[in-house]
């Protein structure tokens, strides 16, 4: 909760507390010196606080308003538990909340006022412990804060994704400051845009001898303000060596960004100046599995050796942990390597049993936002799909024969074909493996609407799975004439991301279609992101006859291939997508993985040739 938000919160807080402390009582009494002194501290009205007491004014005054900065604190709240009267003493029980910000929990004490009486009017006797029983004179409030370093996003082995990247946190150890805190805030904040009030009371509420972070860069920022920083001699500039430039698959990792004054605000703040801050990608979903939080203690100090002299109060942090993702960094590197020779493409790989994600690579498109999330026409790619359907309906024999003529017209609807299959009489199987879309439409009036459907969803087509970053199952318009249920089969109205499709490859490869998986520890993101759980839905099994049909049918079409000539145990489709896009999938499987491709003026069949050579040739 922000400050502003938590500053309001006390306002209202106050207003309830001042009726309920006035109620039923008149005349003078200890309730109303109790009164005083809690709702001036409260509502930080330390003149009315101070003149409850027996204590000198000025020395009351100071000392609440100390009590203030010394814990950093946002708010004060109070609440009377009794009050007891004995002659001319008398004792308030109370317990105090301490809003500490810095996003820790409230610091909640019991306490105790004496109160005596002073000329016949009801006074607190002041002391020291009157702001909290272990306070002694000579002593003072402190908090002191022990942030911890960000946990890695990890392969499935538990290697880290992430290079090093040098980040320069700048601070300061107030015992050196002298009395020029308050200028060298002043210039600091004006340098770094960090508000000034946040970063002086900061430093007012440490411990004098420690080291206090007050801003931090990465390296494009601090080069760009290393000259005005160098100007402030009592700043300490401090270079860190941490994990956290990703590695590939990059945009999946995600950026991470030393924390500005512009992510303080949009993350509520406010945050520590050594916290970092996911910026997009797995960094950005897990950010508080992988931050946790900070340990806070508050603890109180000598005056006069800045000592440490006992422990108040300990907040041990949220234990951070890394994320174990299902990324097989070979095939990582197999999918970069293969993507690399084109200017537009995107690959996915994933494990054909379980459906866990081993590998995303694009050129020219983005991991997360195509690769996973990406609407693209399916083309005669989702012809896998219609065959489903077909040959569960006993409608389709896919050694019969099928004319592949250049155009069709199917229900109004007109189709053209560049991929003729060969010989005089091809037959379904030819057509698919050459991707005839003339021919494929025909089928249309073979199959009813509701078949389509069912067996779209069967392959994961518009299922509700959950991934921690932003991702697609594809879509199906509703199929009303032999026009609508032709195009789908020729996947021109069906929308789907090269992660559907690798995953309707691994259905037939295995078996079963299976949902998609990326992290396997933790169970979920932390509660602060968009998804708050998630719920796979479970695998779904291929009929035998549909998956025999379909092996023998993917082979041939791999067979059929170029550029996969002299891969053994390769069975896949190579598909027109988006023909006025010149876009081109290929979607098959070899061994465990099963993969989608999708390129841009580019044969397909080539980039997915070249993965599956360097997967076989990776150690």
């Amino acid at each position: 909760m922000s400050r502003v938000r938590r500053g309001l919160a006390a306002t209202v807080t106050l207003a309830v507390a001042s009726m309920s402390l006035t109620a039923c009582f008149e005349e003078s009494s200890p309730h109303d010196a109790v009164r005083d002194f809690l709702v001036g501290w409260q509502s930080e009205d330390y003149d009315l606080a101070a003149g409850r007491t027996d204590g000198d004014r000025a020395t009351v005054r100071k000392a609440l308003a100390d009590a203030k900065v010394e814990l950093d604190a946002a708010s004060f709240r109070f609440k009377i538990k009794s009050i007891s009267l004995n002659g001319d003493q008398s004792q308030a029980d109370f317990r105090a909340e301490v809003d500490l910000g810095e996003n820790n929990p409230l610091w909640v004490y019991d306490s105790m006022l004496p109160l005596r009486l002073v000329d016949g009017r009801w006074k607190v006797h002041w002391s020291p412990s009157v702001l909290h029983p272990q306070l002694k004179d000579g002593q003072r409030f402190a908090v002191s804060t022990d942030p911890k370093d960000r946990q890695p996003v990890e392969d499935r082995k538990g290697t880290p994704l992430q290079l090093p990247q040098f980040l320069y946190v700048v601070g300061v150890i107030p015992s050196q400051l002298g009395d020029q805190a308050d200028e060298i805030v002043e210039q600091l904040s004006g340098y770094t845009g960090f508000a000034q009030d946040r970063l002086l009371s900061r430093i007012r509420s440490s411990p004098p001898k420690q080291f206090v972070p007050l801003a931090n860069f990465g390296a494009v920022r601090y080069r760009d303000l290393e000259a005005q920083l160098k100007k402030i001699p009592q700043l300490i500039i401090r270079q860190q060596k941490q994990p956290v430039a990703p590695d590939a698959p990059k945009d999946i990792v995600g950026k991470v960004s030393a924390l500005t004054p512009e992510t303080e605000q949009k993350l509520g703040g406010p945050q520590r100046a050594g916290d970092s801050f996911g910026q997009s990608g797995l960094q950005r979903a897990y950010q508080d599995n992988l931050t946790g939080s900070t340990r806070t203690r508050v603890i109180t100090l000598d005056l006069k050796t800045d000592n440490e002299v006992a422990q108040l109060k300990e907040w041990p942090g949220r234990t951070n942990v890394p994320v174990r993702t299902t990324i097989d960094s070979a095939k990582q590197r197999a999918a970069e390597a293969a993507v690399a020779q084109t200017d537009t493409s995107a690959l996915v790989a994933v494990d054909r049993s379980t459906g866990e994600i081993l590998a995303v690579g694009t050129k020219g498109l983005n991991q997360e936002k195509d690769a996973l999330a990406g609407k693209f026409p399916a083309g005669t790619a989702f012809s896998i799909v219609a065959a489903d359907a077909l040959i569960k309906t006993g409608n389709l024999d896919i050694k019969q024969k099928l004319a592949c003529p250049a155009e069709r017209t199917v229900g109004g609807a007109r189709f053209v074909t560049a991929s003729q299959a060969t010989g005089a009489s091809p037959t379904v199987k030819d057509n698919f493996a050459k991707g005839c879309v003339t021919a494929l439409a025909s089928l249309a009036r073979r199959v009813d609407a509701a078949a389509l459907k069912k067996s779209a969803t069967a392959f994961g087509i518009e299922k509700d799975w959950r991934l921690p970053l932003k991702s697609f199952s594809g879509s199906l318009p509703p199929l009303t004439s032999d026009a609508d249920k032709a195009r789908a089969i020729a996947g021109q109205n069906v929308e789907v991301s090269p992660l559907s499709m690798a995953l309707i490859a691994g259905a037939i490869a295995s078996g079963s279609w299976h949902a998609p998986v990326l992290v396997t520890e933790p169970k979920s993101p932390n509660p602060s992101a968009e998804v708050v759980s998630l719920s796979a839905p479970q695998p779904v099994a291929v009929d035998p006859k549909v998956r025999s049909a379909l092996t023998a049918m993917m082979l041939a079409g791999a067979k059929s291939s170029r550029a996969l000539a002299g891969h053994t145990g390769v069975h896949g489709v190579t598909a027109a997508g988006d023909t006025e896009k010149h876009m081109g999938w290929f979607v098959g499987w070899q061994g465990e993985v099963a993969i989608a491709v999708l390129t841009k003026n580019y044969d397909p069949a080539a980039v997915a040739g070249e993965f599956f050579t360097a997967v076989r040739d990776s150690p």
